[in-house]
This record gives structure tokens, sequence and C-alpha cells, in this order.
């Protein structure tokens, strides 16, 4: 009954279902998380044993790789429910999409936000995707004037190393790519989904990047470099 969805594209599911493509990026807002406290004005001015809110593996497993001395705790509900948990004193501090709030009017609620390098967003992140039937070719062709090329290229490497991986969202997985030039700079991480005190896997690489192709590629020599240094350990964790 629907011709489109808007979807925010970190909850896209990596492989969509059959009949159905993805027909649009849109020029990306923030990518960042967000430091979210009323107290404090970042992660490091949090006391010892602080307790932090998250329901993100991929954000728990990197806050412990910052601030191992953190209490983790779950954090659920829509983004004024999150908010008015910490504002009644359940967590010192949560940690949340910088560009929901931003989209939401709530920048002002953002602490702080993180370096992409000590907290490495997750596939897509702040961009937005438009799903399509794939037979709707006339509305394919209209939509190709919302892409932004730059972000399209950007989120489909991404998306790449979380396809490669077999990503969910029961994986702590991480991947963001940013521009320079006309070449694609990706990060990825991964951390284990049952102890997330073990040592995240990194990684860093560039191309020269002009089609998806090129853009897909660059995901999965990131996700192959993850395996190399032991990522199917992690990974059948998450199983």
């Amino acid at each position: 009954r629907a011709h489109l969805a808007v979807h925010s594209l970190k909850d896209m599911p990596m492989e969509l279902p059959a009949g159905f493509a993805l027909g649009a990026v849109l020029e990306r807002e923030d990518p960042r998380d967000a430091f979210v406290s009323p107290h404090h004005a970042a992660l490091q001015d949090l006391p010892q044993g602080a307790c932090v809110g998250t329901s993100s593996l991929r954000r728990a497993s990197q806050l412990l790789a910052l601030r191992p001395d953190l209490r983790i705790e779950p954090l659920r509900g829509n983004l004024d429910t999150r908010l008015r948990k910490l504002d009644e004193g359940h967590y010192d501090a949560i940690v949340l999409a910088a560009a929901g709030l931003k989209r939401l009017g709530l920048a002002a609620r953002i602490a702080s936000v993180f370096d992409t390098a000590d907290m490495t967003p997750a596939a897509g992140q702040g961009a937005l995707g438009i799903e399509l039937r794939a037979d709707a070719t006339a509305l394919a062709q209209t939509l190709t004037a919302l892409v932004h090329q730059p972000s399209w290229l950007a989120v489909h490497a991404e998306r790449a190393v979380s396809r490669t991986l077999g990503g969910s969202c029961s994986m702590p997985l991480a991947a963001h790519a940013v521009w320079q030039g006309d070449t694609l700079h990706i990060d990825a991480a991964l951390g284990h989904a049952q102890d997330l005190a073990r040592p995240l896997l990194r990684t860093r690489l560039s191309a020269g990047v002009d089609s998806d192709a090129a853009a897909e590629a660059l995901g999965q020599r990131a996700a192959a470099q993850l395996r190399d240094m032991g990522a199917a350990d992690y990974l059948a964790a998450a199983g």
C-alpha cells in the first residue's frame, strides 16, 4: 500500500528481503555518538565505576575499551523515555546517536560527542535511506535526484563490512567511512558479544572509490582484515 519507506539506515537489514531495494541515501547528518549527561561534560569526567546506559553492544564494548571501570546498564525505550530515565538519576550518563538528537531539536542535550577513532559509529549511522519495491523502476529513477553520492558510497562500504561478517544487532560491530578528496577511508571495529571486556579488533583501510562496486570491495577488504585478526571467534560468540 506504501510506495516507499524512510528508515534510519543503521537500522535497515544488511540484506533486504526479496522484492525490495535501497533507492536513495540522503546527505548524512552527524554520524557520531553523543555523550549525554546532566552533570558531566565528557566520558573522562565520570567518576570511577559510574553507570552508563546503552543497549548497544557496539557502544558498550567501545565504552569499556575507553573506561574499563564503568558499569554499563541496559537502556531501552524511545528517545524521550531514555532521556527521562537519565534525568531521574538511573544513570550517570547515556550514549545516543547525535543525529537523532539533532533531528528532534534536542542538540542542547549533547554534553559532548565522541571522536570516531574512540567510538566508531555503526554502519550507516546518521544517514537516512529510502526503501522501495524493486519493481518500481519509474520511482527508482525519480529518487536518483535525492541521492547524495558521497554518502551513498560511504554507507555502501560500511554496510559491506557488516554484510560480509554476517552483521546483526547482536554483534558489537562498527564501520565508518569518511572522504578525503577522492579517497575513502574506512574504520571497522569488532567486539566480543559475550565478553565485552575482550580487546577490540580494529582495522583501517583506504582506497580510491568511484562506484558502488569499489565501495563494497573496500568494505569487504576491511571485513577480511578483521577475520585475519581472529574475528571468527568473536563472531561465534554472537551466534
